[in-house]
C-alpha cells in the first residue's frame, strides 16, 4: 500500500488569514442524527476530511440520499434504509476504521430498534471504552450482546422508555448517542453528569429544531421528553475549535503574524486564556483571533510561585486535544510547564520525536511530561518522524515547521482524517510543505 508524506521545510515565516474548517467532532454526531428523521435534512460548513468522508459512505450505504450542495454544504434524507447492510462485509469494514462509526449505534436504536457495529477504530490513545454509550442504552431498555470472536457489538431495543441515568463517565459521544437514543423513547430521560461540549449543545440545538424535546442544553443535566417522531432542519456546524487552537499555536511557534477568522469566539471557552498563560499574545477583533508576531514568550507561574501546570478536563475544562499543541510551543517558551494528561493514557508518548529534535521534555510517566523551554536559544532540527495519531501529527508539523533544516513526516493520513487540505491552506500563508508518496 502506497503512504503519504510531508516534506517540510522549517524556519518557516507565514502570515495572511485563514478560516478554519468546521468542528470534525460535532460533524460527526450530526450527520449520524439525520438517521432519526424520513425528513430532509441541511447540514453546512462540513469539514471535507478523511473521518467524514468515510462516514458519509456509511450513512450512503445505508441508503441514506446525500446531495452535496457545495464543498461544505449538504443535504441528507434517510427516508428508505436498508437494515440488511449492517451486516454486509462492506459496510462492517467501513464501520471498523473509524471511532464515529460508534455514533450510528443511538439513532438507529431510536428509529430501527436495532443495530450493530464492530469495534471501532480511531487513534491509538490509549483504552477508549464503549461502556458508557451501553449501559446508557440499557437503562433505556434495550439489550446488547458482544461477539469478541469478531469483535462486534450487536443491541436491539423495540420499546425504549425514558429514564433516569447516572452517566459513569463524562463521554461526549456517550452523552450524544445516548441522547439520540433517548429522544423517540417514551416517557422521560434524565442524563446527569452528561458531557456539555459545545458539540453536545449543537446536537441538541439540532435536535429540538427537529421537535425533539430537550432541556438543560449546556449543563450537566439533561432533560428529554420523548416524542413519536423527528421532521427535518437546517444546521450549520461551528467552526473548529481544534484548528483554532493549532493555528495559534503554529503562530507562536514560528513566529507569525495570522489572523484567524469567523472563530465563534463564545464558543471557544478557556482556550484562548490557555494559551496566554504560555504568554502567547492574542487580539480579539470582533469574530477573529489576530496572533501578533513574538520573538519571545514566557511560562506564567502560579500566584505562589509553583511551577504552571496544565491539564485537560471535560468541558468547560481545557480540551485534551488542545494539550499536544501546548507541549510543542512550550518547548520554544521561557520557563518551564507541566503537562498533565488526564484523560488518555497514550497521547505524550509522540514526545520522543520533539526529544530527537532537540527539545528538553521529562517524560515523567503515561499522563506527564515536564517541559524545559528554550527560549529560542536552540533551534529544534529537522528529523523524518511519523505521526502516530491526528493531533500528535499536526503537532509535530508545527514543530516541523519551526525547526532548522527540512523534516519527513509520514503516516499523513493521521493528519488528513482531522484537517481538511492543512497542506495547502498553510503553504497559501508561506509554508513550504510538499506531499509525497513513498
Amino acid at each position: 500500500m502506497i503512504s503519504q508524506s510531508f516534506r517540510v521545510q522549517g524556519d518557516a515565516q507565514l502570515s495572511g488569514m485563514i478560516q478554519p474548517q468546521g468542528a470534525k467532532n460535532e460533524a460527526l454526531m450530526i450527520v449520524s442524527a439525520v438517521l432519526l428523521t424520513d425528513k430532509k435534512v441541511t447540514v453546512r460548513n462540513i469539514p471535507d476530511i478523511l473521518d467524514i468522508q468515510k462516514q458519509l459512505e456509511l450513512l450512503k450505504g445505508l441508503g441514506v440520499k446525500i446531495e452535496r450542495i457545495n464543498d461544505s454544504d449538504y443535504t441528507f434524507q434517510a427516508d428508505d434504509i436498508d437494515m440488511e447492510h449492517l451486516y454486509s462485509e462492506a459496510y462492517l469494514d467501513n464501520a471498523k476504521r473509524i471511532r464515529g462509526s460508534v455514533m450510528l449505534i443511538g439513532p438507529l436504536l431510536a428509529r430501527f430498534k436495532k443495530a450493530l457495529l464492530p469495534k471501532p477504530g480511531g487513534d491509538k490513545i490509549g483504552r477508549r471504552r464503549l461502556d458508557t454509550h451501553f449501559l446508557g442504552f440499557e437503562k433505556l431498555g434495550a439489550k446488547f450482546e458482544y461477539n469478541d470472536e469478531n469483535d462486534q457489538f450487536y443491541i436491539v431495543g423495540d420499546k425504549l422508555k425514558g429514564a433516569y441515568i447516572l452517566m459513569d463517565e463524562i463521554s461526549v459521544t456517550g452523552t450524544a448517542n445516548v441522547v439520540m437514543g433517548a429522544v423517540l423513547s417514551e416517557g422521560i430521560t434524565q442524563i446527569y453528569n452528561a458531557a456539555c461540549e459545545p458539540y453536545i449543545q449543537q446536537l441538541c440545538k439540532m435536535l429540538n429544531n427537529m421537535g425533539a424535546r430537550i432541556s438543560g442544553v449546556g449543563s450537566n443535566l439533561l432533560t428529554i421528553h420523548g416524542v413519536a417522531s423527528l421532521g427535518g432542519t437546517e444546521h450549520t456546524i461551528l467552526p473548529d475549535m481544534i484548528e483554532i487552537g493549532s493555528f495559534i499555536g503554529l503562530a507562536a511557534m514560528t513566529q507569525s503574524s495570522l489572523t484567524i477568522t469567523n472563530v465563534s469566539v463564545p464558543n471557544l471557552g478557556v482556550i484562548p486564556s490557555t494559551f496566554e498563560k504560555l504568554g502567547v499574545k492574542l487580539e480579539i477583533q470582533g469574530d477573529n483571533i489576530y496572533v501578533p508576531a513574538q520573538d519571545m514568550y514566557e511560562i506564567q507561574s502560579f500566584i505562589d510561585g509553583s511551577i504552571m501546570t496544565i491539564y485537560d478536563a471535560p468541558w468547560p475544562g481545557f480540551t485534551p486535544d488542545l494539550l499536544s499543541i501546548i507541549l510543542v510551543i512550550a518547548t520554544q517558551a521561557r520557563g518551564s510547564i507541566l503537562i498533565h494528561q488526564k484523560m488518555f493514557e497514550s497521547r505524550l508518548f509522540f514526545v520522543d520525536k520533539l526529544i530527537e529534535m532537540g527539545a528538553k521534555i521529562i517524560l515523567c510517566d503515561p499522563h506527564r511530561a515536564t517541559v524545559i523551554g528554550l527560549e529560542r536559544k536552540s533551534q529544534l532540527r529537522g528529523i523524518r518522524m511519523s505521526s502516530p495519531d491526528i493531533r500528535a501529527g499536526v503537532s509535530l508539523l508545527i514543530a516541523a515547521l519551526s525547526a532548522k533544516g527540512s523534516s519527513i513526516i509520514s503516516n499523513i493520513h493521521q493528519i488528513d482524517r482531522g484537517y481538511q487540505n492543512i497542506d495547502g491552506r498553510l503553504n497559501a500563508l508561506g509554508a513550504q510543505i510538499e506531499r509525497f508518496s513513498e
